[in-house]
């Protein structure tokens, strides 16, 4: 039955985030419910309990398709159920009937697969029929579930005497074959039903619980065992917005990948881990204490944690808040709300740490607490760029749009092509060794910045006379690198120059 499946898909809210196999399906993400085509037939299973099936359709592929879209409903804290999403199977056609197709035509018949086009329509469409003729076909019909489904078959030689016999032996297999056919779709989203569970309940990207998951089991276990001490844990990557922005989202998801395995190798058996959304991830520790998991907890932050990024290993660093239920909490909620609170004060004082939550705390919103590294950068009023402060390699990292737009640049693809990713291509090339001295020398005397006027390289070869003013910063993740704003030298003239002007033009007035 695999070898008809075209894809399994995950709906949380009825909008398709996971698709397996992604390679060649990325258009399948949709929002099942308000989709035109989708959603009066999605609706109706949802609210009835009941899966639809609906198609055929033409795959991106090329072939066609049926989708089996079976609703999932989980219970919350109080047991009341709620609809969480659905799980989806798109099957390939013909290839679900190949095996009850290939039989009826070496029997020697035509036949045709119809189904309604909806559990309310009385019109039916054709799911697959043979290539031959179909005259005065003997119709089978019945229903499963809310959907009404019909075979009819014909002799290919067509009617003749003895009719009987081959009616009712036309009429017997094409029961028997029609059966099978549609037991063979039905069972597709019964037979997976478990599998379908765990989908639901897991990050697909790294592998461990996701949200729902993590969140549902965390709260069954705290109130299944109300006497017995929990630790529970959040903790996201310091940062992870830099992580995405330089090195682009592909990378920023083998980031979460790596710290979601050193989580899974690190943490014992009986830890329930999941991934909360975005980079914040959540552990639940039992039958244990927030003085006896400190040490562990301290570890874990400090253990290196990298990523692969163009074959070299990049350093991520971690925050990590905790609290102890029932010391400081009486349920699931108040004890991520302490955990919260926990991670939220490390981030106060410069990340890259853990702490344990402490009476006084306050849960504050750490998104608030910066803006994305691209945001600030693309809207500053000036071009910029960071780079490797080393003597020996000054890599280039990032230029925003405004540096690029000022050298002539297309994209960053081709600054770093162009200028082979080094600062020093960017200088024209008779002030290299002044340019760089003079950086060195105010930086090696105790300077944070550095101010330089040289010649910049445009893509076009031609030079633009900038102001450099730069500050040499340490970074986890690079070691010390420049942050670096440029200015173009003779508009900047210009502009002061008048506004000096206006200004002693009003002193003088004002002396007057």
């Amino acid at each position: 039955m695999s070898d008809s499946i075209e894809s399994v898909q995950l709906a949380p809210d009825g909008i398709v985030t996971d698709i397996y196999p992604t390679a060649g399906n990325e258009a399948g993400k949709i929002d099942l419910i308000h989709d035109k085509d989708r959603g009066k037939i999605s609706c109706y299973a949802r609210d009835n309990h009941t899966i639809i099936t609906q198609g055929p359709f033409e795959l991106k592929q090329g072939s066609y398709g049926i989708a089996v879209r079976n609703p999932v409903y989980l219970k919350d804290k109080n047991e009341q159920e709620y609809f969480w999403g659905f799980t989806i199977v798109i099957l390939r056609v013909p290839d679900i009937f190949s095996d009850s197709i290939h039989a009826l035509s070496d029997f020697g018949y035509e036949y045709r697969i119809l189904k309604t086009e909806a559990p309310w329509s009385d019109t039916y469409k054709v799911v697959y029929q043979s290539d031959g003729q179909i005259d005065h076909p003997v119709s089978y019909a019945f229903t499963i579930g809310d959907e009404n489904w019909k075979f009819e078959v014909t002799p290919k030689s067509g009617w003749r005497n003895n009719i009987l016999i081959v009616v009712t032996s036309g009429i017997f297999l094409a029961i028997i074959l029609f059966l099978s056919i549609l037991t063979r779709v039905w069972l597709v989203a019964k037979e997976n039903k478990n599998k379908f569970q765990i989908l639901a309940h897991t990050d697909s990207l790294t592998g461990i619980y996701n949200r729902y998951g993590f969140d549902g089991l965390a709260e069954k276990m705290i109130s299944k065992n109300p006497q017995t001490h929990f630790v529970a844990a959040l903790l996201d990557i310091d940062d992870f917005k830099f992580i995405n922005d330089i090195y682009g989202h592909s990378y920023g998801d083998r980031a979460l990948k790596s710290l979601a395995d050193s989580m899974k190798a690190f943490f014992p058996s009986d830890a329930l881990l999941g991934r909360n959304g975005g980079d914040e991830f959540g552990i639940l520790l039992p039958n244990c204490t927030f003085k006896e998991v400190n040490k562990q907890m301290q570890q874990f932050t400090k253990l290196p944690k990298t990523f692969s990024y163009m074959g070299k290993s990049q350093q991520l660093y971690i925050s990590l808040g905790y609290a102890e239920y029932p010391t400081f909490a009486s349920s699931y909620s108040q004890l991520m709300r302490c955990a919260d609170a926990a991670l939220y004060e490390i981030k106060l004082h410069g990340k890259n740490g853990c702490m344990a939550y402490r009476e006084g705390l306050q849960s504050g919103v750490r998104k608030q607490l910066g803006f994305a590294f691209k945001d600030i950068s693309e809207h500053l009023p000036g071009a910029f760029i960071i780079y490797r402060a080393d003597r020996k390699n000054d890599e280039l990292f990032y230029a925003n749009n405004e540096f690029l737009h000022m050298s002539g640049y297309k994209d960053i693809d081709e600054l770093f092509r162009l200028t082979k990713k080094s600062f020093r291509n960017l200088i024209r090339e008779d002030e290299q060794q002044q340019i760089e001295s003079s950086i060195w020398e105010q930086i090696d005397s105790g300077n944070e910045n550095d101010y330089i006027h040289f010649h910049l390289r445009k893509a076009d070869g031609t030079y633009l006379s900038v102001l450099d003013h730069g500050r040499i910063v340490d970074s986890q993740q690079h070691g010390r690198v420049f942050y670096v704003l440029f200015m173009d030298w003779e508009d900047m003239y210009i502009r002061y120059n008048k506004i000096l002007k206006e200004k002693m033009k009003d002193k003088n007035a004002y002396i007057k």
